[in-house]
Order: C-alpha cells, then sequence, then structure tokens
C-alpha cells in the first residue's frame, strides 16, 4: 500500500469528525461547559470497558451499545441538573465531578481485565490509523442524521446556548430541549471515542471553537475558521504521525495545540498592528 492509502481513511474520519465537533464545539463554548464533551467521552468509555470486562470485542456492536447506553445516562444528569441557577454549585462542577468518577471506575474495571493498559491507552488517544471505510460510511451516515436534526431545530438549540433566559422567557421547556442537545451529543460522542478516542474528541470539539473566537463573534464566520483549521490541522498530524512513527491520535492532539499558539499569536500582532499609534512626521 502506498503512503496515501494508508493515511487517507484517517484522514477521512479527522474531516467527519470536524465537521461535527466544530459545530457542537460552539455550543459547548457558549454555554460555557468545556469539559462536557471531555466526560461524556469518558463516560462512553467507562461503558465500553465494562462490555469488555463482559467478554465482548471492544469494537463489536454490543461494546458500542454499552457506551452509548452509559453516554445518554450521562446526557439526561446534565440536561436535568440544570440547579446551578438557585445553588451555589456551578453545572461544570458536575460535569467535572463526572469525569473524574467515570476514569476512576474505567480504571478499577480494567484492573480486572487482561491487557488492561493497552486498552486504556486506546481509550485515551484511539487508533484513527485503524478506521475501515465501512465504519467511516456508518459514522458519516450518523453524523449527517444528527447534523441534520441540529439544522431543524437550530434556532432554538442556539438561543438555549446564547442566552437561556430569554427561551425560559418564551416559554420553551429548556431542561427538554437540553436533553435532546446532550443525547444527540452522546451519539456523536460515543461514535467518536471508538474511532479517536478520549482526548482527540475533546481537542476536536474545543479547540477550533477557541481558535475561531479569537478572530470572530460571528457562528457563521466561527464555523468557517473551526472547519479550516481542523481540515489543515488533522492533515499535518497524520502525516506527522505518519513519517515520525509517533501515536496518531496524540500527534494530532500536539498539533492542535501548536496551531492554536500559533493563531493566538497571529491574533495578538493584529492587534498590536491595529492598535500601534501612527508614526510621526520627520
Amino acid at each position: 500500500m502506498t503512503v496515501f492509502q494508508i493515511l487517507l481513511p484517517a484522514f477521512v474520519a479527522s474531516l467527519i469528525l470536524t465537521g461535527i465537533h466544530a459545530y457542537l464545539g460552539v455550543h459547548v463554548v457558549e454555554r460555557g461547559v468545556i469539559f462536557v464533551d471531555l466526560s461524556l467521552a469518558q463516560i462512553a468509555a467507562l461503558g465500553s470497558t465494562v462490555a469488555y470486562l463482559s467478554g465482548f470485542d471492544i469494537h463489536s456492536t454490543a461494546a458500542y451499545l454499552f457506551g452509548l447506553a452509559f453516554t445518554l445516562l450521562g446526557a439526561a444528569t446534565f440536561a436535568f441538573a440544570s440547579f446551578h441557577r438557585k445553588t451555589r454549585i456551578p453545572q461544570e462542577a458536575v460535569i467535572g465531578i463526572s469525569y473524574a468518577v467515570a476514569a476512576a471506575c474505567s480504571v478499577l474495571v480494567m484492573s480486572k481485565a487482561t491487557r488492561e493498559t493497552e486498552h486504556l491507552k486506546e481509550m485515551l488517544v484511539g487508533n484513527i490509523l485503524a478506521v475501515s471505510w465501512p465504519d467511516l460510511a456508518k459514522t458519516a451516515a450518523l453524523y449527517a442524521a444528527i447534523g441534520l436534526f441540529h439544522f431543524v431545530f437550530r434556532k432554538r438549540f442556539l438561543l438555549i446556548s446564547t442566552n437561556e433566559r430569554e427561551a425560559e422567557r418564551l416559554g420553551w421547556n429548556v431542561r427538554f430541549w437540553n436533553f435532546l442537545f446532550y443525547a444527540s451529543f452522546g451519539f456523536v460522542v460515543t461514535s467518536s471515542v471508538a474511532i479517536a478516542g478520549v482526548l482527540l474528541v475533546f481537542s476536536f470539539l474545543i479547540v477550533p471553537s477557541v481558535a475561531a473566537m479569537l478572530f470572530s463573534e460571528r457562528i457563521g464566520v466561527r464555523l468557517a475558521i473551526g472547519w479550516t483549521m481542523g481540515a489543515i490541522v488533522s492533515a499535518i498530524g497524520v502525516y506527522l504521525s505518519f513519517t515520525a512513527d509517533l501515536p496518531t491520535g496524540a500527534a494530532i492532539v500536539a498539533t492542535f495545540g501548536a496551531a492554536l499558539l500559533l493563531m493566538a499569536a497571529a491574533r495578538a500582532l493584529l492587534r498590536i498592528g491595529v492598535h500601534a499609534p501612527p508614526a510621526a512626521d520627520a
């Protein structure tokens, strides 16, 4: 096989992941629940780990359904635990606690299984180079369906993400719509973790959205920047992982970090140029 044939499925997987996660990342950043993806990804990994310990192959349909069931339970918890306005407990605290507990439970469960070290590593960084074209087709179809669902109800999801009080004033059942958002999020995360691992999924969600916010407040522009960044960074990360013989997921995550630093530096230089005083005439 040529290098192109080896790297192409991983690059296409990265494009698919970027497409849905960059969009969801806009909502996550606006809602201020930055670690919800990381938490749901870890919960999905816990479900797959339980399936693995129960005797199922980690890449089987049963393992996926275990992960999905755990994730939907987590999504329901986050959607209906919107008590942070009436108490001093922020929702991000609940999300962080859920992540820590899910991660600890994964370690405890895997301590009773064989080859636990390799499986834990795969949960964290995945093995995107091993993705197959049939898996990509199924994932793309699922993400397209979820994307269509979000497109149909885009006004409701966007208003709740940016101005939840206004949505409540209009009489919308915010908790119900939050559940639909987190449930659809859960379907995406469960599939993504199986392909890319927890850390890469989190990077696809947050880094393009944060980078785009450096340059624009408009949702459309932020999506365009996020999608472009995700595609370019994914291509570079996949290529570097192959040429330097590095784990692909970790290489893409590190490339995302480097790209974010470069974009932040470019933004700072642009601001300095804009606000610099004009040169005095001789």
